[in-house]
C-alpha cells in the first residue's frame, strides 16, 4: 500500500456527538436508500452520511478521474484505457541476481533464492534518488502445478525446500531511463526473505512459554516468513510485510487432537495443504505445537540494509493479516489500521506509545513494540448505513480480558487476539482486507471482499455488514473524531456496496449501492490504495466466470474511485484466472506498478508455464496515473 500531486480537499465533518445525530437524523435509511437508489445517481447514497456531506467536492471542481473507462473482458491479457500502455517489470523466476540462472521448474532452493519469488502481491516503491530505488514485494505462496513438473504428486524434502524458497518477500533495486524504471540485476540491495529466513520475534509476547520450541526454546528467534499476502511502509525507510494464511502450511502425519484456540486460526491435523510438515518438523503440529504461534504476525523489514534480520512485531497482534497502514497522528504517535481477512473476523488499530522523531529515523525503529492494540465496534440506528463507532482496548486486565476469562497475560491477548476481540463484543465483518488512509488523513477506508457465511451459522447482519450472503463485498470508510486517529470514537459510512445490478432490481439489495451500474460493476474488493491526488484505486479477487450472480463482470479488475463524489471507473482489466493485487506508486504518480497473481494460460509463461507478474503502467504522454 502506497500513500502518495495532493488536491487540497477542505473537511469540515463536525464531530459533536449532538451535531452528528443530527445528521443522522436527516440522512437516508437503508430501506429508502434501496427504494430509491438508480444507476445513473450517486446523490441519494452520498448524501445520506456526514462523512459524506463533509467530503463533497463543489459542484464546478474539476473531476478527480481524468480517463475513459474501459469494458469488462475476458480475454487473456491486461487491458488498460486509451493512451495508457502496461509493461511488464519483472516475473516469478526472473534474475535479481547476476549469477541468477534462467527459470525453469527444476529451479533448486539456491537458485530461487536469487530470482523474483512466486505469487507477487502488495509492494511498496521506495525511493533512494530520482533514478534509482527499491521495490519490496510480497510473494505470497506458491502453486506446486507450475512449481514442479510433476505438480507436487511426489513431494521431497527438496521439493519442500524449493517451495519454501519461492515464497516470501522480494526486495528488487530499480533504475529509471529511457525505458522508464527497469530492474537493476545487479543492485546491492537485492535480496530474497524466505520461508527459513533468520528472524525475531519482538515486543511484549516475545519470549513467552507459548512462542517457545523445541530449537528456540528462548521464543524469541523465528524461521521464515510467508504467505505474505499485502503490506505497509513507514516514514522510517522500513517495509512492513503482512502473514495471512499461515494454517495451510502446518500439518501432521497422525490425526490429534487440536486446541480450541489454534483451531480458531485454521490450524488442522493432517494434510494442511502443502504438506511441509511431512519434511519439515517445525510444521508438524504434533512435534511442534507452538510454532504456528509464530506466525500471523506483521514483520518490519529494513530494506536498505541486506544484512538487517526481519523482526516480527508481536505488539500489533496475531491473525489473518492482510496489510498494515500506518500513518502519524497531530501528537506524533503512529498509528497503524489492520484487517483480519477471514469471515466474521475483524478491524484492529494500534496506537504507539512513543512519538515519531522525522529528524532522528534511528530513534523510531523500535516505535511498532510498544503501545495499545485495539478493535472497531461499529453501530448505527435502526436501518442506516452510516453510524458511529468505537476502539475497543485489548489490554489485559481490561474489558474481560481475565483469567477468568483464559487471558493470564499481555502476550495470551497478542497471540490470541482472535479470542480477544469476541471476548470484547468487537463487530464482525465480512472478512476486512485492505486498509487505506487518505491523504488528507481524515479518513480511512477498508474493504470487505464478501462473507457467505453471513445470514448463517449464527453470523447475523449489522449495520457495517448490511447483506445476507454477502457475495460482492462493499467498502466501509470511517473518520476519527476531531480528526486524532488515537481517539477511541469515529464515524463510519459505506462508500459502495459492490453489486450486479443487470442482475438484481434495485429493490434488491445485491444490485449494489447507486453508485454501482453496468459499466463499472465488480464484485469481491481487496486491494486498495491511495494516489497522492486522493484518488481511491480498487482492486479485485473474486469470481470471474462471468455467468450467473456475476455474468457481465468478466475477470478481475482495477477500479479507480473519487471518495468525494463516489464516482468509480474501470481502469484496468487482468487476464484470465488471475487475482489483481499488489500496487505502489513512484513518488511523481507517473509509473504504476500492479500485480498479476496466478494468472492461467499463457500470460508471461516460459515453457507453457503461467508466471504471477508485477506490471508498470504508464501514460504514452508520459502524464500522471489517472489523471
Amino acid at each position: 500500500m502506497s500513500h502518495f500531486e495532493h488536491d487540497d480537499h477542505s473537511n469540515n465533518l463536525t464531530t459533536e456527538a449532538s451535531d452528528f445525530s443530527q445528521i443522522i437524523e436527516n440522512g437516508l435509511s437503508r430501506r429508502r436508500f434501496l427504494q430509491t437508489a438508480t444507476a445513473g445517481s450517486s446523490v441519494a447514497f452520498f448524501a445520506a452520511s456526514p462523512i459524506a456531506n463533509a467530503m463533497a467536492r463543489p459542484p464546478k471542481a474539476k473531476p478527480l478521474l481524468g480517463f475513459d473507462a474501459i469494458p469488462t473482458s475476458t480475454l487473456d491479457t491486461i487491458v488498460v484505457p486509451t493512451g495508457y500502455q502496461a509493461e511488464p517489470l519483472i516475473a516469478w523466476g526472473d534474475a535479481i541476481h547476476p549469477a541468477a540462472p534462467s527459470f525453469s521448474q527444476f529451479n533448486s532452493a539456491a537458485d530461487q533464492e536469487k530470482q523474483f519469488g512466486d505469487n507477487n502481491d502488495g509492494m511498496t516503491f521506495l525511493p533512494l534518488s530520482r533514478d534509482r530505488a527499491v521495490l519490496a514485494v510480497n510473494n505470497e505462496s506458491t502453486d506446486y502445478d507450475t512449481l514442479f513438473d510433476d505438480h507436487g504428486q511426489n513431494l521431497t524434502a527438496d521439493k519442500v525446500r524449493r517451495s519454501q524458497a519461492a515464497v516470501g518477500v522480494s526486495i528488487v533495486e530499480l533504475r529509471k531511463g529511457p525505458q522508464g524504471w527497469v530492474v537493476n540485476v545487479d543492485g546491492r540491495l537485492n535480496r530474497r526473505i524466505t520461508a527459513y529466513t533468520q528472524m525475531e520475534l519482538t515486543g511484549p509476547a516475545a519470549g513467552d512459554e507459548q512462542l517457545k520450541t523445541n530449537a528456540d526454546p528462548t521464543g524469541t528467534q523465528v524461521l521464515g516468513t510467508f504467505n505474505n499476502c499485502a503490506n505497509g511502509a513507514t516514514p522510517w525507510g522500513t517495509y512492513l510485510t503482512c502473514e495471512e494464511n499461515f494454517n495451510g502450511f502446518f500439518g501432521s502425519e497422525k490425526n490429534i487432537d487440536v486446541p480450541e484456540k489454534d483451531k480458531r486460526y485454521g490450524i488442522r491435523s493432517g494434510n494442511g495443504g502443502f504438506n511441509w510438515h511431512q519434511f519439515d518438523e517445525r510444521f508438524d503440529i504434533e512435534k511442534e505445537p507452538n510454532e504456528n504461534h509464530r506466525h500471523g504476525w506483521v514483520v518490519e523489514i529494513d530494506p536498505m540494509n541486506p544484512h538487517s534480520k526481519p523482526k516480527k512485531r508481536t505488539a500489533l497482534g496475531r491473525f489473518k493479516h492482510e496489510n498494515a497502514a500506518l500513518t502519524i497522528n497531530k501528537n506524533g504517535r503512529v498509528v497503524v489500521y489492520l484487517g483480519d481477512d477471514e469471515r466474521g473476523e475483524h478491524i484492529y488499530k494500534f496506537v504507539s506509545k512513543g512519538k515519531y522523531n522525522e529528524h532522528k529515523p534511528e530513534k523510531n525503529r523500535d516505535l511498532l513494540d510498544e503501545g495499545t492494540l485495539y478493535v472497531a465496534k461499529f453501530t448505527a440506528q435502526d436501518g442506516e448505513m452510516h453510524g458511529k463507532g468505537e476502539w475497543i482496548e485489548l489490554t489485559f486486565g481490561k474489558n474481560g480480558l481475565t483469567p477468568e476469562n483464559g487471558f493470564t497475560s499481555q502476550a495470551d491477548v497478542l497471540i490470541f487476539t482472535r479470542q480477544a476481540a469476541t471476548q470484547v463484543g468487537a463487530t464482525t465483518m465480512d472478512r476486512p482486507e485492505w486498509v487505506a488512509v487518505h491523504p488528507d488523513n481524515e479518513q480511512v477506508f477498508c474493504t470487505l471482499t464478501n462473507n457467505s457465511k453471513r445470514g448463517n451459522d449464527g453470523m447475523e447482519t449489522n449495520p457495517a455488514n448490511p447483506r445476507e450472503n454477502n457475495i460482492y463485498g462493499h467498502i466501509i470508510r470511517w473518520q476519527p473524531k476531531n480528526g486524532n486517529h488515537a481517539s477511541d470514537k469515529f464515524f463510519w459510512d459505506i462508500y459502495v456496496l459492490a453489486g450486479n445490478p443487470e442482475q438484481y432490481s434495485n429493490d434488491n439489495p445485491r444490485s449494489g449501492s447507486d453508485n454501482i451500474n453496468k459499466d463499472n460493476m465488480f464484485n469481491s474488493p481487496d486491494g486498495i490504495g491511495f494516489d497522492n491526488a486522493g484518488r481511491l484505486w480498487i482492486q479485485t479477487d473474486g469470481n470471474y466466470s462471468n455467468s450467473g450472480d456475476f455474468s457481465g463482470m468478466g475477470n478481475n479488475q482495477m477500479l479507480c474511485g473519487d471518495p468525494n463524489t463516489g464516482e468509480i471507473k474501470r481502469f484496468l482489466t487482468g487476464p484470465i484466472g488471475c487475482e489483481i493485487t499488489g500496487l505502489t506508486f513512484s513518488p511523481d504518480n507517473r509509473t504504476l506498478f500492479v500485480g498479476v497473481q496466478h494468472p492461467s494460460d499463457s500470460f508471461s509463461a516460459i515453457d507453457g508455464i503461467p508466471r504471477s507478474t508485477v506490471m508498470k503502467i504508464t501514460r504514452q504522454d508520459g502524464g500522471v496515473i489517472g489523471a
